[in-house]
């Protein structure tokens, strides 16, 4: 009977990689699963970037600068596409084969476009998108496997597993640099999911304001939440505060730890990478 000895395990084995990639930048962050604690986190902003071959230079960039974390061996790596070339389907109305037809009508394909979809676990959705491809090229080549979605299911899949109090709607705001998403949610359904771009508050409150409104949602009523790049200072937090009345910060408890070099808004911050485990 042989004996099978067994294997040495650096501590980076158990280390997971989260990535969250888009035109305007990119965030990752490193969980030590044996500690159950975020022992990095780290954002770059793009300032200039249009299309994917420069934003995978400038990934290149980043990667290189922190040679030392991202050329460890990772037990599992998971990537995140920001962008707004996606759409979600109700399940009993998908078909894999019909990908491009649920895109064409919110967004511009190109004949090479590569199409894909992630099924919403926790709600009776599919998401369908275009994934930046030489980015998952890039990785593939770099780790090998690796899991990826769009940062839209990541949202909404936590959002849907929030305790809902109330048989009210809930708006949830994510923001990003001049990018956020609506969210709106009842009795655990979808009622609103929409991405807008944005230069100004004022573009902001707009299109927030718009959105309650031909919803029916009172301003004076309705519970906002706020998650992703935004926090009390921010000029998008007081001209919201303004016109809406109940607005809060999204307070999502995490199960991990955080080291102590990581500050504790990032649960609200980087509320999609850091539930990309």
């Amino acid at each position: 009977m042989k004996v099978r000895k067994n294997k040495e395990h650096n501590h980076s084995d158990f280390q997971k990689l989260s990535i969250q990639v888009s035109l305007n930048g990119l965030s990752f962050c490193v969980l030590d699963s044996l500690e159950n604690t975020l022992i990095e986190l780290k954002h770059y902003e793009f300032a200039d970037c249009t299309n994917p071959l420069q934003l995978e230079k400038e990934i290149i960039e980043v990667v290189e600068a922190n040679d030392t974390i991202f050329n460890t061996r990772f037990e599992a790596v998971h990537v995140s596409h920001i962008n707004t070339l996606s759409s979600f389907v109700p399940k009993p109305l998908f078909s894999d084969k019909n990908l491009a037809d649920y895109l064409k009508y919110n967004n511009k394909i190109l004949p090479n476009d590569y199409m894909t979809f992630d099924v919403i676990s926790n709600n009776d959705m599919v998401n369908v998108y275009i994934p930046y491809v030489n980015i998952n090229n890039y990785f593939f080549e770099k780790y090998g496997a690796f899991q990826y979605k769009h940062f839209a299911t990541i949202l909404l899949e936590n959002i849907f597993q929030l305790p809902q109090q109330s048989d009210e709607a809930i708006v949830y705001v994510h923001v990003q640099k001049q990018q956020f998403e609506i969210v709106i949610i009842q009795q655990k359904k979808l009622v609103f999911y929409n991405s807008f771009e944005y230069f100004s508050s004022e573009d902001f409150i707009y299109y927030l304001l718009f959105t309650l409104e031909q919803l029916q949602l009172n301003p004076n009523s309705i519970p906002l939440y706020f998650l992703g790049d935004i926090d009390k200072s921010d000029v998008l937090y007081s001209v919201t505060y303004t016109y809406v009345r109940h607005v809060h910060f999204l307070e999502k408890s995490t199960p991990y730890h955080f080291h102590e070099s990581i500050d504790q808004t990032a649960s609200h911050r980087d509320f999609t990478l850091l539930n990309n485990f």
